[in-house]
């Protein structure tokens, strides 16, 4: 398994600041991808212990709210062992941090099945669509893709939206430039 990098602080990705793995290889290869030098599984660096465990220090940080998993396609049969591997370990180590976690495979056919599942606290599925793009939709590119509360779909059997999913990046502006000022001082 491989991995394209690792952002030390990220506001994009998920609520709050976040440490950012983004993993090496994708098979979907959606037309616009907004990171398509993750699409070569043969690409990027081995991605090993150490990389977990640098990603698990990291994380320990304050004004670290969580993990955030990307790619490429973490949920790939290539990188899913990978992946199970850093949830299972963050949430032993930070069971109150979350983890979100971005995948083309839908939730309900393909992804909420995996033992990754169990880790996870929000999933934004579906492939990115150019014809639904809207960059007003928080933590997704296109209008396809549903953010979803993972832990709460699993019990209820159904899939349930994350609350916050409606948002729009206008309406937490301010939010994220006060993230960015604190970013600065923490680099």
């Amino acid at each position: 398994m491989r991995y394209n990098k690792i952002r030390k602080m990220d506001i994009s990705n998920g609520e709050g600041i976040r440490v950012s793995v983004f993993f090496q290889g994708c098979e979907f290869h959606c037309f616009n991808c907004f990171n398509p030098d993750t699409w070569d599984f043969a690409g990027g660096l081995e991605f090993t212990d150490k990389e977990i465990d640098e990603i698990i220090e990291l994380c320990g940080a304050d004004h670290i709210s969580g993990l955030s998993i990307l790619g490429g396609e973490p949920m790939h049969p290539n990188n899913i062992a990978g992946t199970t591997k850093l949830a299972k370990k963050f949430k032993e180590v930070y069971p109150n941090k979350t983890i979100w976690a971005w995948s083309g495979f839908p939730f309900d056919t393909y992804v909420k099945n995996k033992e990754v599942c169990k880790y996870l606290d929000v999933l934004v599925d579906g492939q990115f669509v150019d014809e639904l793009r809207n960059p007003n939709l928080k933590w997704r590119g296109s209008s396809n893709q549903r953010v979803i509360d993972v832990q709460k779909s699993l019990n209820s059997g159904e899939v349930v939206l994350y609350s916050n999913e409606e948002e729009t990046w206008e309406e937490d502006l301010k939010s994220q430039k006060a993230m960015k000022k604190n970013i600065l001082i923490y680099q």
